[in-house]
């Protein structure tokens, strides 16, 4: 962790405004390409929010009741972050990012689990309605008959999407947050507790109680949730097991694969079916 980390570059979201989502027009897409070393700064919108990569992964960070969350987007997953949630984006890799903005008027704030951030599962039907309303969203495109149809469904498919339990809370204590950032930086690290207190200045004891106050769970759990959560990532690009399970660090894929059935109930094959 002492190791000087490689400079990433820092911008601003993609004229918003621009794109931003209206009666006439509730849902707005827009894409961006997004280079391995890119991050989009904090920022937030006054509507809500639909973050998909088409091809790659990307780590989105939201506020949500108070405390920041770590997503990992693979291609089959997307993150909703409701109106006037502060977040920001970073690629893991180099990523094909799909925005849509969506009006107030479109119902979802009032649709069960969507006032807060959610992963939810993308459907081949959602992705490919967002790849038709992209060129459709551009202010300067001429009217469509066919927008408010694909709106339509669009929001059909959201409110039918399978929520998925994936992401991962961020502690505010900076120490504990240096241990945490370091692990999403490289998931593949197999430290003990005790590494990672000397790394940042405090016992082993004091970060344990720390994992248990402010993230509600043990050092392992969350580490085996980011691994899971990295895990689908590397599924979602058609990476075989054994390569999953080396570059997450196993030594074979046997112990990853315990693992996986031991945290989710399943075997890689099916879990990796999800994405």
């Amino acid at each position: 962790m002492s190791q000087k980390k490689p400079r990433r570059r820092v911008l601003p979201p993609h004229d918003p405004q621009r794109y931003a989502p209206s009666p006439a027009h509730p849902v707005r897409a827009k894409a961006r390409l997004m280079a391995h070393d890119m991050d989009i700064q904090p920022h937030q919108h006054d509507w809500g929010q639909l973050v998909i990569s088409m091809a790659g992964a990307v780590r989105v960070e939201a506020e949500q009741a108070g405390q920041t969350h770590a997503f990992i987007v693979p291609p089959a997953r997307a993150v909703w972050i409701p109106a006037g949630v502060v977040h920001a984006v970073r690629a893991i890799e180099q990523a094909e990012l799909r925005t849509a903005y969506l009006h107030a008027g479109c119902s979802l704030a009032a649709t069960r689990g969507f006032e807060r951030c959610r992963v939810l599962e993308v459907s081949p039907l959602l992705r490919e309605l967002l790849r038709e309303l992209t060129p459709l969203s551009e202010p300067d495109a001429p009217s469509d008959p066919r927008e408010p149809l694909l709106v339509a469904l669009l929001v059909a498919e959201l409110q039918r999407a399978a929520p998925v339990a994936l992401g991962l809370a961020l502690p505010q204590d900076k120490r504990l947050r240096r241990v945490c950032e370091a692990l999403l930086e490289q998931p593949q690290q197999d430290q003990e507790l005790r590494h990672w207190a000397g790394e940042v200045g405090a016992s082993e004891r004091t970060l344990a109680r720390l994992f248990r106050q402010e993230l509600g769970t043990s050092y392992r759990h969350w580490r085996q949730q980011l691994l899971l959560a990295q895990a689908l990532s590397l599924a979602a690009r058609k990476r075989p097991l054994a390569s999953i399970a080396a570059e997450l660090g196993y030594a074979n894929p046997s112990a990853f694969s315990a693992m996986v059935k031991r945290t989710v109930g399943m075997s890689p094959r099916e879990f990796f079916a999800l994405a």
